[in-house]
């Protein structure tokens, strides 16, 4: 070995010398003196001297060795030499040597100890190993002479106040300074220990997947001590080493009397043994393992580190060497130690091999072990002979071999015995073996199989001779406490069995909560899953088993036992081999018929009990479960109460009846006279007469002051200073505030439910014995539960002495009733210790003041009390490091234990003491942490441990232990779901019951109620089912996927009731998947072989099946179960098949038959309902379908007419009631003009209130109006004066006639009208008030300056008030600021108001942002850039972006990109996702999008399904690559498309790629198709529809389908191309059914979706699918000889179809009543030819004459269809009215010449030339403007232009460049909107296209900002070599993502390549690539330019930015 050193040679050379002198003498020392230390030698007696006296040599010599620092670097040399590395140096070798060397003596000194062992051996005892024989202090009978002799000590102290004081504060400075010097001594062991302990138990951690095994409770404390978690377990310590050095039952008896008897010698319970096989098996393991902590998992890692972590240097030093180790060192470090610690440890766990059974006599009563060949260390032999158990059922096993074999074979013990129910009983047989029911009821064996076996109660009935024995009791009420609680409360025959053993009294359970008795006791849910005759096509779970054996064990032995091939085939499987032993079992103990249910009438028949003698236990039992009526019956009949009373066992009645002050206690229990006398009298007699005779009582007790003092002499009468307190005038102050408190707290009753902790209970011992006695002791289900808890057992015990003191002081006093005790029996030692020395001690003095009470217990008491007096000063005496130094060292200590009683060495309950402890400092570690991470690990990695700390068998609600199953609550959404997978079952249904006794307070997204309910769902719910019920109220959460994924419990009848409860608070989705999940059990054939209450007996569930399997039910079931389905929401298709199915098959319905069909009726086949006509049911027929019109359902024409319209009545409007009239209110629309026209304007006005909420047309409309003005006289009377009245009407006022009212006309009509409905002026659909109207309100009203405050009426117009109205009121606007800022502008008002803001008051921007309320929307970019510069932090940016999305409309695009620009650059951009909004988070370009997160993928999905009209408003482009990226992100693109991933995406799954979208899911698509329809899809789609439709896994071929199918398709069909249509059997298209067809795609038409979804191609291309159906099934295409003769439609049909789709030939053959009603319609049908057109002005010349004939109200109603007049026609035509032009001018079709013709009309119609045309007249012209010369248009009113503007800027105008160039120059006129370089984007808003009319240079000048405010439209218009020429690559990069998408390819085409890059930068900003996405949809892929491109295109777009000139 070569080593550096600063020795010298001689140095060396002397060492070396030493060195070998010491290992001789060692040598010397080992083997010269060994035989000293024989076991011969030691039995005699041995001497030490020679082995002292070479230790010493052996000091002397080895001193000089050490160099100065050696004692420093031991750790590090001791590691070194542990880790087996070589160059560890000299001074190691020397270390190393001497240790082996001093190994060998030490050893054999150690073995002389232990065999000193053996002589302590008796008979009766055990042989153990040293430790455990030196433990035994009690066994020592000098110990006990000295306890006894201390105790008397202890008796005989009588020390002053003083003295105490004295004593006390020296006791409190030892005690200080001990604890002090302790934790310095022990500072640096505890360290070593703590590391190892790190080392050897790892500590569960979460892994890179966020999981983690389970830890134990050693490694929960270890990690508390990790994270600073205050670990309160020093009392609990003290109470292990109490039990440990003072057991109570090992020690002699204090007052020891003829009743104290001393325990027997052989064990009647279990001794404790030791097993050291199974120990050194242990320590090999350990030693052994590799699974050992790294050193970062240890404070090694905190002292490396320098945190703060203070220790000292030999432990620095020890954690360097550590870290220098290799990890393979480590674990020889950690091995080599750990057999280090073995052997030494090895002598004193273990017995010594030279003892033997040769001297111990036999075990009594019991047969001697054969004594085994004695090898050394042959203790497995041993045990392997001794625990043979395939032997025990053969032959008597001695009781002492099985608490051996227990003892030290858990695992196998358990195995064999618990889990073998035969070999059980037979060791049962032996009473000592009794202990075995709790051993194995606390063991791993399976419950379910015990409980099966042995709590068989209908066999207890059976042997009724035999009691049942109390351990048996206890153990199945340990573990079937349900069901036998329920059948003690119920089945008074089994209670009286029970009781039948007296000990079995206190374990009777708590009936009074008990609900009432079912039929067959158990629970009917398991028994629901037994139906044995299903087994055989369903797979047979273990736990299926067990819990049938558990509730049907009589059905299970006849069904599955009895049958031996369904036995043998569950016998197949390995895991039921069990079953075999239990059906043999059950076979030879048949058992017997369910006892017949409990009656408590039967029992309990209380009119008798006056005249009979009742038997006290039937009392009882009445009272426990019929209170309400034994309170009647019994308490309030005196004399039936009376009666009872005279039975002594019957005393109790006189506690329950509490409330009958009539009842008089007799006298001689009263004898108040006795009591002055000093005499003991009964506390319940006191309390009898204080309850039952409050007058005497008061008056003659509380009053009188001896007596109370005389009571009060026996503290159990404390009560009486409370209840006196009550009762008299003058209380004692001091005596209620003593005992007011305890009265509150001690609320004995509900403890029952919310039992007290130990804390409390001392309370109320010590303040309130006498209720604590009342309350309690006679309470057994509560002494049951108290009996169980470590904390709590006392209460048992102290009641069993209160009953044996209370009946020997009440015989004593009936004896010697004038004598006095002369002993003092509540005299009590420990008691007396704690008074004497005034230690506070919430200790229970039970134990040590019962009678026989050992030293032992006496000691414990006084122990702990000092201890927790001592404690409560050290707080304050201890400084912060000791005291949190001597916590640490107790926590250590606890997990050292912890770690020897799992290895079998002790048995000292550790784990059970420390519990209460464990769980409490949780507790208040989870109230006082606030790192969520660390409550997260907690409840994760010990989710196991807190449950079974949890598992206390009490209701924690309002307990502090309630506090962990809030923290559950309190966990994020990312951790939820694993935190959840780890929770015991026990704890999920504590979080149940949490849940539902605060879920109307718990504010909780649902997002996390929903994650919450699947993880229980899918892990936990299919191990307990008995959680269904507690889940329940729950599902209201759960996704649909998880409700399908539902256990088989379709047939449990529990499970169905509850669901079908909940399912009305269910959304469709959840309705819709329960429907599928029940379907899985009732197929077609089920229903078709249904009986016919089937929908009855099913209830809710059945009402949401699909319809695949709804079809199948019969009329005879739907009749049957109407009411049922009624109730429920069915959907259309399966309404109208019940109305179908119904109507069809019972063609005798009566009128009651329809009333329960209600509006199902209206989806009958109106041949089915038109036989009824003339029958009493045809009313109720007809008042259904109204009731269904008024409900806004569109019905077929033929059906309103024929049931409503066709009567004679109608045939003359003018005679129709006025009653009748406004029955009919809703149907006038369908009448049309004509019937209209006929009507009074009597009748109008007294319909009116009805008439006015009805949406008639404005053409109609103008002829109620008409009519209302036409009566002289009426017309003032009614205009304006009841303008407000007409509602809806308004729209038939002519605009003349508004123009001519007053502001205050017009501002009262306003507000009457907006209060009944909503949308007066809508710019971008159809608004109540037409265009020209709505502009003369608002420009009038806006022309008085007064206007400001009317805001609040004019509101409703705001959106149609042109600018230029409002730009001059502006300043008054900003006066009113807090007004003004509430009120919904449109977004060029709001930037003009808010600019103004910005001129005159910029701070108020600076200083109250937020308070500009809808202003917020005008905001320019800069402004909003400083505001999010001014305060960046996220809350700020959070509070602005709340702000814009509280706006009234939509965000002008420009701010949207403002905001994604500004906030892009934060740091926390994309934690503003849902802040955003969904509207401005579409606003971002997909190439931000796709660079998403999957979670923040997920949020914006979340968040477009919750707003789907923002993703609608979007151009169908950057939906297609939208979705596409979404779907990318989540993972959809591979596999089927399937359910869960469709309803993910929502509105948006259409939009996904072709190849993904026809792969969707066909049993989901086929049973969603109400769902799909409501979808918006593209043309591809549609084909896509239409394949899968005919595929043979949905419809079939269209030839197969019948009627139902084309309910299922419905508008689907009109995707269908044109020769799959005509293969539909042409029966099946009825005009009825296409009606319904049309229907159905108008009602989506107008839907939010539909109104959104289709472009203009697919529009027609549906349209034209409609007209070729139509056509061709009515017969008008004759292209085979089955089809129909051509039918001419009505007008009703014309409005469910359209106009368009039928034949001009059909439409001109109409009546002519019908063809005029019908006018309006074909003149507003877009898709109306121009061949039609013409024909349907030919009829309409000849109804109406010629062209200069027609009246103003046909030309308004006449539409496109004017667009087939001649310009002579055009000549000709009156357009005097605003109404007629307006109609005219929304038809866009005019060609040029057309509309020049029609602005001269216009011009001569009015008598105006074009300079006096007013606003209103302009936007009635609307697309006729452009008729106008520019040089006519140049002399427009540039003021009234302005005004117009707002509506012209929005049509797609065919003026010419110069027409709109003289426009534009108009609006630059001074009144108007002033200089083009002034206007801002407001004004760009306002004029929309206009500005395609401003000139060349002027459009090349514009800014950004006026450029941002540019209509896409006005791009799209532009002419190609304008858009080249004005608008430069820097001007395009201005661009928004919505104008560069509105370049036409013709703009394009015309473009530089500079430009073009520039445009593709626009549309592609803030990507690596430029890709043309206009070019196509994308498929998953882009298409780019190549690299070169790129790059070359970058640098030219770089050049011409940095350098304009060049």
């Amino acid at each position: 070995m070569q080593r550096t050193t600063n020795q010298t040679p001689g140095e060396g050379t002397k060492l070396e010398e030493d060195i070998q002198k010491v290992i001789d003498h060692i040598h010397s020392l080992s083997n010269g003196d060994t035989r000293s230390f024989s076991s011969s030698t030691t039995r005699a007696g041995f001497d030490l001297n020679t082995y002292y006296g070479a230790l010493m040599n052996l000091y002397n010599i080895f001193q000089p060795l050490l160099r100065e620092n050696f004692l420093d670097d031991l750790p590090k040399i001791t590691i070194c030499i542990l880790s087996g590395r070589e160059d560890c140096g000299l001074e190691a070798e020397l270390t190393k040597t001497v240790s082996l060397e001093l190994a060998k003596p030490l050893l054999t000194f150690l073995t002389a100890l232990r065999s000193q062992t053996c002589s302590s051996l008796t008979t009766d005892e055990e042989s153990g190993s040293f430790f455990r024989t030196y433990l035994r202090m009690g066994d020592s009978a000098a110990l006990s002479g000295f306890q006894e002799t201390f105790i008397n000590i202890l008796s005989s102290l009588s020390l002053s106040k003083n003295l105490i004081n004295v004593l006390g504060g020296l006791i409190d400075t030892t005690v200080t300074y001990t604890l002090r010097f302790v934790a310095l001594l022990i500072q640096v062991p505890m360290d070593y220990t703590r590391i190892a302990l790190q080392f050897g138990i790892k500590v569960p951690v979460l892994d890179e997947k966020e999981t983690c095994q389970q830890g134990d409770l050693k490694q929960l404390i270890m990690w508390g001590i990790k994270n600073n978690v205050s670990w309160s377990l020093s009392t609990s310590l003290i109470d292990i080493l109490l039990d440990i050095f003072l057991p109570q039952d090992q020690s002699a008896f204090m007052h020891p009397g003829p009743e104290c008897q001393t325990p027997p010698s052989a064990p009647s319970q279990r001794s404790i043994s030791y097993a050291e096989n199974s120990t050194m098996n242990y320590y090999d393991t350990l030693c052994d393992s590799y699974n050992l902590a790294t050193i970062n998992d240890t404070m090694c890692a905190e002292i490396l580190s320098n945190s703060g972590v203070e220790s000292s240097t030999p432990v620095v030093t020890f954690c360097e060497a550590l870290s220098s180790l290799s990890s393979n060192q480590i674990k020889n470090v950690w091995s080599n130690m750990c057999y280090v610690i073995q052997t030494l440890a090895s002598p004193l766990v273990s017995r010594s091999s030279d003892c033997s059974f040769d001297n111990a006599g036999p075990a009594p009563a019991a047969t001697p072990l054969p004594k085994p060949r004695r090898v050394a260390r042959e203790a497995s032999n041993l045990k392997q002979l001794a625990c043979n158990y395939n032997d025990w059922l053969q032959n008597n096993v001695d009781p002492v071999l099985v608490s051996l074999c227990s003892d030290n074979e858990r695992v196998e013990f358990v195995k064999q015995v618990c889990s073998n129910a035969v070999l059980m009983r037979k060791l049962l047989s032996e009473k000592m073996n009794s202990w075995l029911y709790g051993y194995c009821a606390n063991s791993s064996a399976d419950p379910g199989y015990m409980v099966s076996e042995f709590c068989q109660y209908d066999q207890w009935l059976n042997k009724f001779t035999n009691m049942v024995d109390t351990s048996l009791l206890v153990f199945c009420m340990s573990l079937d406490s349900v069901r036998l609680t329920k059948l003690i409360c119920e089945n008074t025959g089994f209670f009286m069995f029970i009781m039948s053993n007296p000990e079995n009294f206190q374990f009777m359970p708590n009936c009074t909560n008990v609900p009432p008795p079912l039929p067959i006791p158990g629970s009917d849910m398991q028994l629901d899953f037994c139906q044995y005759s299903e087994w055989h096509e369903m797979e047979i779970t273990k736990d299926l088993l067990t819990m049938c054996i558990l509730f049907d064990q009589s059905g299970f032995t006849k069904k599955v036992c009895s049958n031996a091939t369904f036995l043998d085939n569950l016998l197949l499987s390995a895991q039921n081999t069990w079953l075999e032993e239990h059906c043999r079992t059950s076979l030879s103990f048949p058992p017997p018929e369910p006892t017949q249910a409990f009656n408590i009438g039967m029992w309990c028949d209380y009119n008798t009990w006056g005249e009979r003698q009742v038997d006290d236990s039937v009392i009882g039992l009445c009272w426990q479960n019929d209170q309400s009526a034994f309170q009647k019956n019994v308490c309030c009949k005196q004399s039936v109460l009376e009666k009872l009373l005279q039975n002594p066992l019957n005393k109790w009645l006189t506690s329950v009846c509490t409330d009958m002050e009539e009842i008089t206690v007799p006298p001689q229990v009263c004898k108040y006279s006795d009591w002055t006398r000093p005499i003991i009298v009964d506390m319940t007699e006191v309390a009898l007469c204080a309850e039952m005779d409050q007058l005497n009582f008061t008056s003659k007790v509380c009053a009188n002051n001896t007596v109370l003092q005389n009571l009060l002499a026996n503290q159990d009468n404390t009560w009486l200073i409370q209840h006196c307190a009550n009762y008299s005038k003058d209380p004692g102050t001091s005596s209620n505030k003593i005992v007011g408190g305890v009265t509150k707290q001690c609320q004995y009753s509900s403890w029952i439910t919310s039992p007290p902790d130990a804390a409390l209970l001392a309370l109320c011992w010590e303040n309130d014995q006498t209720n604590f006695f009342l309350s309690i002791c006679p309470n057994d289900g509560l002494l049951l539960f108290l009996s169980r808890e470590p904390w709590s057992q006392w209460v048992n015990r102290m009641c069993t002495t209160y009953t044996t003191y209370t009946n020997a002081t009440t015989t004593n006093n009936n004896s010697n009733n004038n004598t006095s005790t002369t002993t003092d029996p509540n005299f009590c030692l420990a008691r007396n210790l704690v008074k004497e020395f005034n230690w506070s001690c919430p200790t229970i003095f039970a134990s040590a003041c019962q009678p026989c009470a050992t030293q032992n217990m006496v000691l414990q008491t006084v122990v702990r009390c000092w201890v927790d007096s001592v404690r409560s000063r050290m707080v304050d005496l201890l400084t912060p490091p000791v005291a949190r130094a001597l916590e640490q060292a107790v926590s250590t200590t606890v997990v050292v234990l912890l770690s020897l009683e799992e290895v079998q060495i002790t048995q000292w309950h550790v784990t059970e003491t420390i519990r209460p402890s464990v769980l409490k400092s949780v507790i208040n570690y989870f109230k006082l942490e606030d790192n969520s991470d660390n409550k997260r690990v907690l409840l994760q990695c010990f989710g196991t441990v807190l449950s079974s700390l949890l598992q206390t068998g009490r209701n924690l609600q309002n307990t502090d232990e309630m506090l962990l199953i809030k923290a559950y609550f309190n966990l994020s959404l990312s951790s939820l779901r694993p935190v959840l997978k780890e929770a015991h079952n026990h704890t999920i249904r504590l979080i149940l019951q949490y849940y539902a006794s605060v879920k109307d307070t718990l504010q909780l997204p649902n997002e996390y109620l929903s994650t919450m309910v699947s993880e229980i769902l899918q892990t936990h719910l299919v191990k307990d089912v008995t959680l269904f019920p507690e889940l329940a109220p729950m599902l209201t959460k759960a996704s649909p996927a998880d409700i399908q994924a539902l256990p088989p419990w379709q047939n449990n009848i529990n499970v169905r009731n509850k669901i079908n409860e909940i399912l009305k608070s269910m959304t469709p989705d959840q309705q819709q998947a329960f429907g599928l999940w029940y379907s899985k059990a009732l197929s077609p054939s089920n229903i078709t072989r249904g009986q016919q209450s089937l929908i009855k007996d099913t209830g809710n569930l059945i009402a949401y099946l699909p319809f695949q399997n709804f079809q199948h039910l019969s009329a005879a079931q739907l009749l049957d179960g109407l009411d049922v389905l009624q109730r429920n929401t069915l959907t259309p298709l399966k309404q109208e098949f019940v109305a179908r199915n119904l109507i069809s098959t019972y063609r005798n319905l009566t009128a009651q038959d329809f009333s329960r069909l209600g509006s199902i009726t209206c989806l009958a086949d109106p041949a089915d309902l038109y036989v009824y006509k003339g029958t009493e049911a045809f009313s109720v027929i007809r008042e259904s379908i109204m009731s269904c019109a008024r409900k806004g359902l569109r019905l077929p024409s033929d059906l309103v007419f024929n049931i409503l319209l066709n009567t004679t009545e109608l045939q003359v409007p003018s005679a129709v009631p006025a009653e009748r009239l406004a029955e009919i209110a809703l149907l006038l629309p369908s009448l049309g003009v004509t019937f209209l026209q006929g009507l009074s304007t009597s009748q109008l006005l007294s319909v009116l209130p009805t008439l006015n909420s009805i949406p008639f047309s404005p053409a109609q409309a103008a002829v109620i109006v008409d009519k209302l003005s036409s009566v002289s006289g009426v017309s003032y009377f009614f205009i304006p004066d009841r303008l407000g009245e007409l509602g809806s009407l308004i729209v038939g006022v002519k605009t003349e006639t508004l123009l001519t009212l007053t502001s205050d006309k017009l501002l009262s009509t306003l507000v009457a009208i907006s209060q009944h409905t909503q949308g007066l002026c809508l710019l971008d659909r159809k608004g109540l008030l037409l265009p020209p109207q709505a502009n003369a309100i608002a420009t009038k009203l806006w022309g008085f300056p007064e206007v400001v405050t009317w805001l609040n009426d004019v509101a409703p117009l705001l959106g149609c008030t042109p600018l230029i109205s409002v730009l001059p009121r502006k300043r008054l606007l900003v006066n009113s600021l807090s007004n003004t800022s509430t009120k919904p502008w449109n977004t060029q008002q709001a930037k003009g108001i808010f600019r103004e803001v910005l001129d005159t008051n910029p701070n108020l921007i600076k200083q109250r942002f937020l308070s500009l309320g809808t202003l917020v929307q005008g905001v320019s970019c800069a402004v909003l850039r400083d505001r999010f510069q001014a305060n960046p932090s996220p809350s700020s940016v959070r509070s602005i972006l709340a702000l814009l999305r509280q706006q009234p409309g939509l965000l002008h695009t420009s701010l949207k990109n403002c905001i994604i620009e500004v906030l892009y650059q934060f740091e926390f951009f994309f934690e503003l996702l849902e802040d955003l909004g969904v509207e401005i988070a579409l606003s971002m370009p997909v190439s931000a999008i796709k660079r998403f997160t999957t979670d923040m993928m997920n949020s914006l999905r979340r968040m477009i399904i919750a707003e789907p009209h923002h993703l609608l408003l979007l151009s169908r482009t950057k939906q297609l690559l939208l979705v596409d990226k979404m779907a990318q992100r989540l993972d959809m693109y591979t596999g089927v498309f399937t359910e869960e991933e469709f309803r993910l995406l929502g509105i948006m799954a259409p939009f996904v790629v072709d190849e993904v979208f026809i792969q969707v899911d066909r049993r989901f698509f086929i049973q969603n198709l109400d769902f799909l329809h409501g979808l918006c899809y593209s043309s591809t789609k549609m084909e896509i529809v239409a394949r899968i439709l005919q595929e043979p896994a949905a419809f079939g071929p269209v030839q197969n389908w019948d009627q139902t199918t084309l309910s299922q398709v419905d508008r689907f069909l009109f995707f269908l191309p044109q020769d799959k249509l005509q293969q539909i059997s042409l029966a099946l298209m009825t005009v009825e059914r296409i009606e319904k067809l049309f229907m159905s795609h108008h009602q989506w038409e107008r839907g939010d979706v539909g109104m959104l979804c289709s472009d203009e191609t697919e529009r027609k291309t549906i349209f034209e699918r409609q007209q070729f159906v139509l056509q061709f099934f009515l017969g008008f295409l004759k292209l085979n000889s089955q089809s129909l003769t051509p039918v001419v439609p009505t007008c009703e049909i014309l409005h469910t179809t359209a106009p368009s789709v039928w034949l001009s030939s059909s439409l001109t053959s109409m009546p002519s009543s019908a063809f005029s009603n019908c006018l309006e319609l074909m003149g507003h049908d877009p898709f109306l030819a121009s061949y039609q057109r013409t024909e349907v002005l030919r009829r309409v010349k000849q109804i109406y004459g010629p062209v200069a004939s027609f009246s103003q109200a046909v030309i308004s109603q006449l539409g496109v269809i004017a667009t087939q007049l001649s310009l002579d026609e055009l000549n000709a035509i009156r357009l005097t009215e605003r109404r007629s032009i307006a109609a005219l001018g929304t038809v866009s079709d005019w060609n040029s010449r057309q509309l020049a013709t029609l602005f001269s009309t216009v011009l001569n119609s009015t008598k105006q030339n074009p300079s006096q045309l007013d606003s209103s007249t302009l936007v009635a012209m609307g697309y006729i403007v452009c008729g106008a010369k520019a040089t006519e248009m140049r002399s427009f009113n540039p003021i009234e232009l302005s005004k117009a503007v707002l509506r012209l800027g929005r049509l797609r105008l065919s003026c010419s460049e110069e027409q709109l160039q003289a426009l534009v120059e108009l609006l630059t006129h001074s009144l108007a909107f002033g200089l083009m370089s002034s206007w801002g984007t407001d004004v760009f808003i306002e004029i929309g296209v206009l500005a395609v009319g401003i000139p060349d240079m002027a459009m090349s000048a514009l800014v950004k900002e006026q450029i941002e405010g540019i209509a896409p439209l006005a791009i799209s218009m532009m002419p190609p070599k304008k858009f080249a020429v004005v608008f430069s690559q820097e001007k395009i990069a201005m661009f928004s993502y919505e104008q560069a998408v509105a370049v036409t390819d013709n703009q394009r085409s015309v473009l530089s390549d500079l430009q073009k890059t520039a445009l593709a930068m626009v549309l592609t900003p803030w990507d690596d690539k430029l890709v043309d996405f206009r070019a196509g949809r994308s498929l998953g892929l882009a298409l780019s330019h190549s690299p070169l491109c790129l790059l070359s295109g970058l640098l030219m777009l770089l050049t011409v930015l940095l350098c304009p000139d060049t």
